[in-house]
């Protein structure tokens, strides 16, 4: 599947890597929804992309992705705005271990029920004209992150949850390709929440450990985070693919004994 002409839902959509996967696929030629819970963003990162891409290609849309009745609606205007939809990234996250159950709702919860609602949209079972959905976890989803148990566990869910989803609906012959995107440590606003001691808890005294991670593996770009979507958007033989990009390896793939490589 390539972009032009398509019609994309992006959740946090408004700066960090969001904004950074909207650009590309406006690039690319799609039009987006953008979704972002922050509404003062969320109009500003239209403005900016309105005057390089036109406003008719952009709509935004305030919605906290944890309330169910709001995340239907926003799939609902996209549809009734622009006629389809094709693409969706569920891309929102937070990091707060303090408010943990907060983390499962957004990192986790929201991505399942996002994927959920996409699929009555898109599946060729329901009338629907199939597609592709990528699930934003991270490598914080394959390993153990000490210092961040909550965050690392509700990525860890999103990869299961992807997985498994993207077999479904190979076996269901859904038309849909659903695959997950872990990058290491990404330079964005979410980084900034290890020195908040609200936001960490317990945790907080590990701010320094955490550091000293980011100064060894490095800090990734927005940029390659972008790349790597449009890879998994453009190659039709990947679904429930796990994308791992780092700085020392760049974009690779997790390698599972049983991969669901295969056409939809």
């Amino acid at each position: 599947m390539y972009a032009n002409g398509k019609v994309a839902l992006v959740t946090g959509a408004a700066q960090g890597i969001g904004r950074a996967l909207v650009e590309v696929l406006l690039e690319k030629g799609a039009a987006i929804a953008l979704l972002d819970l922050n509404p003062v963003a969320g109009e500003e990162c239209k403005a900016s992309l309105d005057t390089q891409y036109g406003s008719h290609r952009t709509l935004f849309i305030q919605c906290d992705v944890t309330d169910e009745e709001q995340l239907k609606d926003a799939f609902k205007k996209t549809v009734e705005h622009f006629g389809r939809l094709d693409i969706l990234v569920n891309n929102a996250g937070v990091n707060n271990e303090k408010d943990w159950e907060k983390t499962i709702q957004v990192n986790l919860i929201s991505v399942i029920r996002g994927t959920y609602i996409a699929l009555e949209h898109m599946s060729k079972k329901n009338g629907g004209e199939g597609g592709t959905i990528i699930n934003i976890s991270s490598l914080a989803g394959l390993m153990p992150a000490a210092y961040q148990p909550v965050y690392s566990a509700s990525k860890h869910g999103v990869i299961g949850f992807t997985r498994a989803i993207a077999a479904a609906a190979h076996i269901g012959n859904y038309g849909v390709r659903i695959n997950t995107l872990c990058p290491a440590f990404v330079d964005t606003p979410l980084l900034e929440s290890i020195e908040k001691e609200e936001i960490m808890g317990e945790y907080y005294k590990y701010k320094d450990n955490i550091k000293g991670m980011m100064q060894s593996y490095g800090v990734l770009n927005t940029s390659i985070i972008a790349e790597g979507l449009m890879n998994l958007i453009e190659d039709d033989a990947l679904n429930g693919a796990v994308m791992k990009i780092t700085t020392s390896q760049g974009i690779h793939f997790e390698d599972y004994s049983t991969p669901y490589k295969t056409k939809v």
